[in-house]
């Protein structure tokens, strides 16, 4: 009999693999372990049906250190905002310059500017989130008019899961409607539908037939715009990091 207990893992716990990091999951629907990556949140997820069993997982996972370290190299690389880069802001591209002076965006030139010290990305962030905001408020405005409803509140949030989030109204509470800003840096048909897709749950508050009917009469055919957010969806959360 052993005189060592095995370690006592639990749901959520953050353990290393391959030099990454590596999340616990309890899922009771789970038949087996199961490992994969989280391309958004960039870590490992080890999955088991039980907290009993996590400690396999655990095992599992380091086990598997080739197929995790391949998964994670096909990542695309972290942009770190820095003066110089170029990024594309619903499809126009803008310039990051460092300049002295008020952090600000000139939409007529494409330029971001901000001054050259530590804080010149995050200033630069908050500009583009700004920006989205803006642009996600006149799309989301348009829509509700065509669905001649009124028009929600807009926020622009950093959504590690969902494109966007819709509440419809309720007795004594507005419907309000949250964007990823992230897809600002997407192109704008890409960002177009995902507020027409969220315009449409203010009145069909379910992913069934009318709902799909909706979009495509708001919008049309939505299935381009959500391939190219699984294929490049990662790429925009490496935006920034």
């Amino acid at each position: 009999m052993s005189l060592f207990k095995p370690p006592a893992y639990n749901h959520g716990d953050r353990l290393e693999a391959a030099g990454h990091v590596m999340r616990l999951s309890v899922n009771p629907r789970a038949r087996r372990i199961s490992l994969r990556v989280d391309r958004t949140r960039r870590e490992v997820i080890a999955t088991a049906p039980t907290a009993k069993r996590l400690s396999e997982a655990v095992a599992f996972a380091r086990e598997r250190v080739g197929w995790i370290e391949a998964q994670l190299a096909d990542l695309p690389e972290a942009r770190v905002v820095v003066p110089g880069m170029v990024v594309e802001l619903f499809g126009r591209p803008f310039r990051l310059e460092a300049r002295a002076g008020r952090a600000k965006i000139d939409l007529e030139a494409g330029i971001i500017a901000a001054p050259d010290d530590a804080a010149f990305g995050d200033r630069a962030m908050r500009l583009i989130k700004a920006e989205a905001k803006r642009r996600f408020t006149q799309m989301t405005a348009g829509y509700a008019a065509q669905l001649r409803v009124s028009t929600p509140s807009v926020s622009v949030i950093d959504a590690k899961a969902r494109w966007g989030s819709c509440t419809p109204a309720r007795i004594a509470k507005p419907a309000s409607i949250r964007y990823s800003w992230r897809l600002a840096l997407a192109p704008f048909a890409v960002a177009d539908y995902v507020a027409a897709h969220e315009c449409a749950h203010l009145i069909e508050a379910n992913h069934g037939p009318r709902f799909w009917a909706l979009v495509d009469e708001l919008f049309g055919d939505p299935a381009p715009h959500r391939n190219w957010l699984r294929a490049h969806g990662a790429g925009l959360h490496a935006f920034g990091r």
